[in-house]
């Protein structure tokens, strides 16, 4: 039985896995995003997620500790100084997890895991799209409603122009 045994072994050793989880996080500190299988993704989320919290506060405690854990300098550099900023404001969720289906030589499922912070597709641009577009809704008559409050405002903006011209005309006593 394996009750309250919530870690993936992923048929490794303890020894091989701090390994390969180590190995994992540099690379995802490195590129902002690898592709692995699924079952190696969320174990890497519940190993790097720590280390960049701990990466949010600068002091040289924290730098041991993250390095104790992924042992590369570059690695460390990385981490607490692009990081670090990106993530400053975020309390948590730094990770993202994107299923991309069968591998083709064994069928494992793989992912895409990444830093929230550095997609671009996900990130800004999402936000800022949503905003452009207003409320849809599938009622007859929409185009008329809009027509009409256009051509209401044009005529108010319409003759704002106007009186500030006119404001713009008059000599200065």
């Amino acid at each position: 039985m394996r009750h309250g045994d919530k870690i993936n072994n992923l048929g490794r050793t303890a020894s091989h896995r701090k390994a390969l989880l180590s190995n994992l996080a540099i690379q995802l500190i490195a590129h902002k995003k690898i592709v692995t299988t699924l079952a190696k993704a969320k174990s890497l989320r519940t190993y790097v997620e720590p280390l960049i919290t701990k990466a949010k506060d600068n002091t040289t405690h924290q730098r041991r500790v993250v390095f104790s854990y992924l042992q590369d300098k570059e690695a460390v550099t990385e981490l607490f100084g692009n990081i670090a900023t990106k993530v400053a404001g975020r309390p948590g969720g730094y990770t993202r997890i994107i299923k991309l289906g069968a591998r083709v030589g064994d069928n494992a499922e793989t992912a895409l895991i990444e830093l929230v912070d550095f997609n671009e597709i996900y990130g800004k641009g999402k936000g800022e799209a949503k905003e452009a577009t207003g409320k849809r809704t599938r009622r007859a008559g929409g185009s008329r409603k809009k027509a009409a409050g256009a051509a209401g405002q044009a005529d108010e903006s319409g003759a704002a122009a106007a009186a500030e011209a006119k404001a713009e005309d008059k000599p200065a006593k």
